[in-house]
């Protein structure tokens, strides 16, 4: 049985994944960490705690769904006990990043974008479309969010971007562009866009579109749950126990190529 240790077990996505645990019968919640502002809460039969100092000892696992600025604090636990380290949290900054590449230093870690299965098949399609789709067709990437979600565009869609970048060959840096504005002009053709839109309760959806003269290709994925988010990371952290210290990739999780 592989101990794990929910931390933002408060938000959407912690209160997913304990929702979704009863499908991961080789896992065990044996913390859910939040604020103070959760006490008393209780989450299958766990309690919620403020002690992540704790929570990481007791745990084969940290899973960390908490806000950006409290990565750096969760990273730093996973690494003092020597806890493998899920992080689904997305829009770091570089500092924040930083302690979460120093963690990988001391054990396993890994740091998804999305932890669906089914978005992290769309990055393998994806990379192996814009290798086909290249010259003469314009790519572009719509992903649309609930209204709450706080960074822009969402993580997926800077994923999917760089997928679409690395079957190209090209890097993303140099071609990237952010919604447009204005006269800007004809497209540019090598560019790789990527526009967010924000709205109601929509959990998740992802477009990418390869448009060339006379037509158009679409890859899309949506979310109608957080439950398929939920679900593989709950994989992940079953099968990242064990392994060495590093980054790892869903991609390996998943046996998705090489």
């Amino acid at each position: 049985m592989t101990k794990i240790a929910i931390f933002g077990a408060g938000g959407r996505m912690g209160a997913a994944l304990i929702q979704n645990l009863h499908a991961h019968p080789a896992l065990e919640l044996v913390a859910a960490v939040e604020t103070p502002a959760f006490a008393g809460t209780l989450a299958n039969g766990v309690k919620i705690t403020f002690d992540g100092d704790a929570a990481a000892k007791a745990a084969d696992v940290v899973i960390d769904f908490t806000f950006h600025t409290s990565v750096p604090e969760v990273a730093k636990l996973a690494a003092k006990y020597g806890k493998a380290y899920i992080v689904g949290t997305t829009g770091l900054t570089d500092e924040e990043l930083a302690a979460v590449k120093e963690t990988a230093t001391a054990v396993p870690v890994m740091l998804a974008p999305n932890f669906s299965v089914g978005v992290n098949l769309l990055l393998e399609l994806v990379k192996e479309a814009a290798a086909v789709l290249n010259a003469g067709y314009d790519c572009e990437i719509v992903e649309m969010h609930h209204k709450h979600k706080k960074d822009a565009p969402s993580g997926t869609a800077l994923a999917l971007a760089k997928a679409a970048a690395a079957g190209r060959g090209v890097d993303f840096a140099t071609v990237a562009c952010y919604g447009r504005e204005g006269m800007t002009g004809e497209r540019k053709p090598d560019t790789i866009a990527v526009h967010a839109v924000r709205g109601g309760d929509v959990v998740g959806d992802h477009t990418v579109m390869f448009a060339a003269d006379g037509e158009r290709v679409e890859i899309t994925h949506k979310a109608t749950s957080r439950a398929c988010l939920a679900n593989g990371a709950l994989r992940a952290a079953a099968w990242i126990v064990g392994q060495t210290p590093g980054f790892k990739t869903m991609k390996e999780c998943l046996g998705l190529g090489n």
